[in-house]
């Protein structure tokens, strides 16, 4: 795994500017790979199999996580991978994002719903060094080194994805704010890894019909900063498909202290430096756990033994052409999913804001799907094995589903593709990514499926907007077609060519079906 993730990475475009700018050569970028893949195996990896079948509990109004947690958490923030990239003025190691990315997918596939405090950590750390000068130097350190942790608190009962219905309500009182109201499926709501725990939280400060531009931005810890109580209530801990290592709290807040972040009314625009990080972990999810059903399917398949002539000694399950078909198909998502992440990584990297953009819905989306495919594959690959517990992969298929519904669900996430990157921006991410492409690629499958791309763009821009919204699925699909095409082209330059050759074969179909879902959209509309 670690060394397929090294050789995507070195083989995008930007990257080695970037490590070079860090003082960072191949050997450097090696060993914090190599390191991640350690902690991944040693520490992380033990403990998944028991967080998913104990689970947390509520004891005496506080959760208790699987054995283990504490002890790792604080292990990863001693060591400085909690907060890598963020600056060393705050707490963090300074490292590229894209390195970042890379080292935290080995940690993703071993045990991702353990991953999901540090990555709520790691947003809410670049989010109070961005924009809380009276609070970073006091929170932004000790999120880094695993002491306090942050929550993101967005959803309630009756507003989840729709915002501006929220209703927890935040008062002014002096010097500080008050809230009360209910936040549900906050995820690590509450923990026994670290003393203080800080909920970032919207609320009302303005009226209902004001909608989102009546929400506000507040930083409530479970405790006040003199140690006391802060009024932050655990009704309970959902129980879910999968993810049961990470417990979903029910939150109620009671007149509990809060700092307001920012300018009041623009607590949903400040909260996106957090939700944007979240939703580029979100892909690194889908990444890392494809990662590692490749790497479980490869191995039993390599081992397991069935088949051939009677009179032989029957060959590895991996010789049969239905199964090669199967692992070759788990490799090219894989590869692609690795590639996609690091490319989002190196664009955020070099500040390109609109080629990051334009490819955060596809990284989110896509690599949660191809999650789920390759996981499903998996247990197909290792037959009834893989749908017994004795082995992660089903484990794995039921932490995957999640990826593509939280921090947007995918038809969110077509939405912001249509109507924000392209419709608002003027598809500067499309032309960024068409550019870079054009510059890189020689003719081939994925440069035709780019000159349809565009074309396909055109008559949706010109088209109603309810038929626009009918077609947003669509439209998202047709720019992974694309994306994918282009981005498994360069992977088949870099040796990868027979990994790669069913995911080109079938690329111009998967593109017309897209399509085709896209121009029923617009006549639905």
């Amino acid at each position: 795994m670690i060394e397929t993730i090294q050789r995507v990475l070195w083989a995008t475009p930007g990257w080695a500017a970037q490590a070079n700018a860090a003082g960072l050569d191949e050997a450097a970028v090696a060993q914090v790979m190599e390191e991640a893949a350690k902690l991944a195996r040693d520490l992380l990896e033990p403990m998944a199999a028991e967080a998913d079948a104990r689970g947390c509990r509520l004891e005496d109004g506080r959760v208790k996580t699987p054995a283990g947690y504490p002890e790792a958490y604080k292990r990863l923030g001693s060591d400085g991978w909690i907060c890598a990239d963020l600056d060393p003025d705050f707490g963090g190691m300074g490292l590229p994002v894209a390195l970042h990315v890379a080292a935290s997918l080995p940690f993703e596939g071993a045990a991702m719903p353990f991953m999901m405090a540090l990555g709520a950590s790691r947003a809410g750390a670049h989010l109070l060094a961005d924009l809380a000068p009276d609070l970073r130097d006091d929170w932004c350190p000790k999120l880094a080194a695993g002491d306090w942790a942050v929550t993101i608190c967005i959803s309630e009962p009756d507003a989840g994805s729709d915002v501006g219905r929220i209703r927890t309500r935040a008062v002014q009182d002096g010097p500080v704010w008050r809230l009360s109201g209910t936040k549900c499926w906050i995820s690590f709501g509450d923990h026994d890894m670290t003393d203080r725990i800080g909920h970032l939280a919207l609320a009302r400060t303005g009226t209902v019909e004001e909608g989102t531009r009546g929400v506000s931005l507040f930083l409530v810890p479970n405790l006040t900063d003199d140690g006391k109580d802060n009024g932050v209530r655990i009704e309970r801990i959902e129980e879910k498909l999968g993810l049961h290592g990470s417990p979903t709290c029910v939150l109620r807040f009671e007149d509990s202290e809060g700092t307001m972040i920012g300018a009041p009314g623009r607590g949903l625009a400040q909260l996106f430096t957090m939700i944007e990080l979240m939703r580029l972990q979100v892909g690194g999810q889908g990444a890392g756990i494809t990662l590692r059903c490749a790497e479980l399917a490869r191995g039993y398949a390599a081992e397991r033994r069935q088949g051939g002539a009677p009179s032989k000694a029957p060959p590895a399950i991996a010789s049969h052409l239905d199964v090669a078909r199967m692992l070759d198909a788990i490799d090219a998502q894989a590869l692609i999913s690795t590639a996609l992440m690091v490319e989002a990584a190196v664009a955020v990297g070099d500040g390109q804001g609109d080629y990051a953009a334009f490819l955060l819905p596809l990284a989110k989306t896509f690599c949660g799907e191809g999650a789920q495919e390759v996981a499903s594959t998996a247990i197909q690959v290792l037959g009834g094995s893989g749908y017994t517990r004795e082995w992660p992969a089903e484990r794995l298929y039921r932490d995957a589903r999640i990826c593509t519904i939280y921090e947007g669900t995918t038809g969110m996430q077509g939405q912001d593709f249509l109507f924000r990157r392209l419709l608002r921006d003027g598809g500067a991410g499309l032309r960024a990514f068409a550019e870079r492409m054009r510059a890189e690629r020689s003719p081939g499958v994925g440069l035709a499926l780019l000159t349809r791309f565009e074309g396909l763009s055109e008559r949706v821009a010109e088209a109603g907007h309810s038929g626009q919204l009918a077609a947003a699925d669509g439209y998202l699909r047709a720019g992974w077609a694309c994306v994918s095409a282009c981005l498994a082209e360069r992977i088949a330059a870099q040796g990868f060519d027979t990994e790669m050759a069913g995911w080109l074969a079938l690329a111009p179909a998967r593109f017309g079906l897209a399509e085709a879902q896209v121009e029923f959209g617009l006549a639905q509309g």
